[in-house]
């Protein structure tokens, strides 16, 4: 059986390209869309995009659904599913425009790559994903060994996650000049942080507490005071691994470099939870704690405003939509406060919806009369 179609990867190459320069999409975003090509012309036995009909959509669509997951054993969930399905019918629609292809090819026959609307609506529904409560994060810390250097890196690491919010692959490529401890911030720049679609911003330090921020100035005074560090130098560097007298590679100490990537970042945040006990909660679980802890901080719009710009959205409705789900156990205290608002509390509510209606507004979003 073969395991590729030449025609295919050149058509494929040409299609990647387009979404990375000209729709402008990530390299994951690209990814993912390769992968569901992968599955399906494994599904097609690499057969030729030319010979495409809506019967192997439908095909396709069906085995897909009974597919399992290798990582967790069970079948594909309808979400996987419907992403998978979107990036075949966004390129099948692409290639029905192509030279070579027009005349063989029926733009309708991507539709057949749809879900049912049921199923869709199943898909698209947003669930709320854990996050870390701050007591848990400062219990993490509390309990993390300082013995040696790294183990300081580690724990200065976790708290400048809490601190800042900053993802992973900041957290990797921070160097000391981005940090401004007499005020209080980190200004994430592009051209040398690894930014989300490369946005250049200030966040200033959360209110998670002095103890947090102690923790991050203290490991700071030591890479420049004791190892007479500058401000090209990493905020947190690289682990040095040499060969041990037992002839096995052991971690010796910190490098001057930072990490070319941010998987030892997740292994130590992985490795700190387990050690207290705690189920493993990645870095940017850190963000949407920090989105929960603004909901009950900020009293009006534009502390909210600020807080959303702190984690480096344009917009509050980012920050609503993408962290801001608000607990079950917290609505329901909400609403059982709500038999008697007060009404300083009730007109700062009225003030915050009219601001996120005026935001949805812009967004080109259809506010109803309720």
């Amino acid at each position: 059986m073969p395991k590729h179609h030449p025609d295919n990867e050149r058509i494929k190459r040409q299609y990647f390209a387009f979404l990375k320069e000209a729709k402008r999409q990530s390299e994951d975003s690209v990814d993912a869309v390769a992968k569901a090509l992968a599955r399906f012309e494994a599904d097609t036995q690499h057969r030729d995009f030319r010979a495409f009909r809506f019967e192997q959509a439908v095909a396709f669509k069906r085995r897909l659904a009974d597919r399992e997951s290798q990582v967790t054993g069970e079948k594909l969930s309808k979400a996987t599913v419907n992403s998978t399905l979107a990036h075949l019918k966004r390129f099948f629609q692409w290639l029905a425009q192509q030279p070579g292809y027009k005349s063989r090819l029926n733009y309708s026959d991507a539709e057949y790559f749809n879900l049912s609307e049921k199923d869709t609506r199943v898909a698209m529904t947003r669930r709320e994903r854990p996050a870390p409560t701050l007591e848990q994060i400062k219990h993490v810390l509390a309990t993390m060994p300082t013995g040696t250097e790294i183990e300081r890196r580690n724990r200065a690491l976790v708290a400048f996650a809490l601190l800042t919010g900053a993802r992973d692959g900041a957290l990797a490529t921070i160097r000391l000049k981005h940090l401004d401890l007499a005020a209080g911030s980190v200004y994430q720049d592009a051209r040398d942080v690894a930014t989300k679609f490369s946005k250049s911003f200030t966040t200033y330090f959360f209110p998670v507490g002095t103890e947090v921020r102690r923790i991050v100035e203290d490991w700071v005074a030591h890479l420049r005071q004791q190892k007479l560090w500058g401000n090209d130098d990493p905020l947190f560097p690289a682990t040095r691994i040499e060969l041990g007298e037992t002839r096995h590679f052991e971690a010796t100490g910190i490098e001057r470099k930072a990490w070319s990537t941010a998987s030892p970042i997740r292994a130590i945040f992985k490795q700190a939870f387990e050690a207290a006990g705690l189920p493993y909660f990645n870095p940017h679980t850190f963000r949407r704690t920090l989105a929960q802890l603004g909901e009950t901080m900020c009293q009006t719009p534009e502390q909210f405003k600020a807080w959303s710009q702190n984690l480096g959205h344009e917009g509050v409705l980012t920050t609503f939509y993408s962290y801001g789900n608000v607990a079950e156990r917290r609505q329901g205290e909400i609403i059982k406060s709500l038999t008697n608002p007060q009404r300083a509390v009730a007109g700062q509510a009225e003030e915050l919806a009219q601001a996120l209606v005026q935001a949805m507004r812009q967004r080109g979003l259809e506010v109803g009369p309720g």
